[in-house]
């Protein structure tokens, strides 16, 4: 089963996004903020990383710099209120950028298409 670590603050979208994903039959794993998320990938790699920046603690960045420098295959999409983020060269290295809706679709989508390029590569 594939397995994603959803790095997420907010409570009530953890549930969300736990409920959802595992609808679509993944095995989600849930992080409250970038030093729990490092050091669940770095004790069992997920096979993608969903990852919010703004979060107490250490944010999503530094967490994906800190995941991506342990294993560089992981692919990670940066999922975020804040549009603005993109265009901050620190986010370059996530594989996708989807900005936050409580519709979950975009987010579906993005995760099947990484996931389906992992497999082919």
């Amino acid at each position: 089963m594939t397995t994603i670590l959803v790095v997420e603050d907010d409570k009530n979208q953890c549930l969300l996004y736990r409920q959802e994903l595992s609808e679509e039959g993944y095995d989600v794993e849930v992080a409250r903020d970038g030093k729990e998320a490092v050091g669940m990938a770095k004790l069992n790699p997920p096979d993608l990383v969903v990852l919010d920046i703004n979060m107490p603690g250490m944010d999503g960045i530094e967490a994906m710099e800190k995941i991506l420098g342990e294993d560089s295959k992981i692919p990670v999409i940066i999922n975020t209120a804040y549009s603005s983020y993109k265009d901050n060269f620190m986010t370059w290295s996530a594989d996708a950028y989807v900005v936050k809706s409580s519709d979950l679709i975009e987010l579906k989508k993005t995760i099947k298409e990484i996931l389906l390029k992992k497999k082919l590569a």
